[in-house]
C-alpha cells in the first residue's frame, strides 16, 4: 500500500461506503494544470473541505467556518490525510457507523495555481499563494501553517488575500457544481454522483423526481 493513501485508506471501509478508494497518480504524471475541489461536508460537524491536486493526491484541509470571501478574512484549516485524485469527483452520503458519515456535496471546482515556487514546495515551506480559478471561487487565498505548541503541524490559516469577492449567497451555498442538487436533495436520494457521471440539467432532474413520484402513487 503507498503511503501517501495508508491513512485514508486505513480509516474506511470500501465495502460500506462508495468513496472511492483510489491510487495516487504518479508524481512523473503531473499535470501542468493542477486542480482544486471544496466539498461541503455534514458530518458530526458542518465544514467545507478544501482539496489541491498536488504529488498525484489531494492535499486535503478541513475548514469549519467557510472559506473566507472578505480580504484579509481568515479562517482556521485543519490540515487531514491526503486523498485520492478521485475523491474531487466524489458527492454522495457516507453511511451512518463510517468515518465521515454524512452528506458530501461537491461545493465548487476549478484549477489553482500558486504564483510562487510549485505547490509541492510550497506545502513544505508552510506558505501557499495560490490563484483560484473555480465556479464560486476566483481569485487570490493563501494557506500559511501554525506552529502549535504541542509540536503539531495541522493547523492552518486560509486567508482571502488581495481583493474581496461577492459573498456567496444562501442560494449557491446550497447548490452543487456537479449535480445541481441540494445538501437535502443528496442526503434524501440513494444515488452517488461522481465527477464521471453525466450530471442531468435541473429540468431533467425535476422531470425525473415528478415521475419517480407519480409511479410511487400507482
Amino acid at each position: 500500500m503507498t503511503p501517501r493513501l495508508r491513512q485514508y485508506r486505513a480509516k474506511r471501509n470500501f465495502a460500506h461506503t462508495h468513496e472511492p478508494a483510489g491510487a495516487p497518480t504518479p508524481a512523473s504524471r503531473a499535470r501542468s494544470a493542477l486542480h482544486f475541489v471544496v466539498q461541503k461536508h455534514a458530518a458530526s460537524h458542518l465544514h467545507y473541505d478544501f482539496r489541491l491536486e498536488m504529488d498525484g493526491v489531494l492535499k486535503s484541509w478541513a475548514v469549519p467556518k467557510g472559506i473566507p470571501t472578505e480580504k484579509g478574512e481568515r479562517r482556521l484549516a485543519m490540515e487531514v490525510e491526503d486523498h485520492p485524485i478521485e475523491y474531487g469527483g466524489f458527492e454522495g452520503v457516507i453511511p451512518p457507523g463510517n468515518y465521515g458519515a454524512g452528506t458530501v456535496m461537491l461545493w465548487d471546482r476549478g484549477r489553482y495555481e500558486v504564483t510562487q515556487g510549485t505547490p509541492l514546495e510550497a506545502w513544505k515551506e508552510g506558505k501557499l499563494s495560490l490563484v483560484l480559478h473555480g465556479k464560486k471561487l476566483k481569485g487570490h487565498w493563501a494557506l500559511v501553517r501554525m506552529r502549535n505548541n504541542d509540536g503539531t503541524k495541522n493547523a492552518w490559516l486560509l486567508i482571502k488575500t488581495e481583493e474581496s469577492i461577492p459573498k456567496i449567497s444562501a442560494r449557491d451555498d446550497d447548490t452543487s457544481v456537479l449535480s445541481g442538487r441540494t445538501m437535502k436533495q443528496i442526503a434524501t436520494s440513494n444515488k452517488v454522483w461522481t465527477s464521471s457521471a453525466k450530471p442531468r440539467s435541473t429540468v431533467q432532474s425535476f422531470k425525473a423526481r415528478i415521475k419517480e413520484l407519480a409511479s410511487h402513487r400507482s
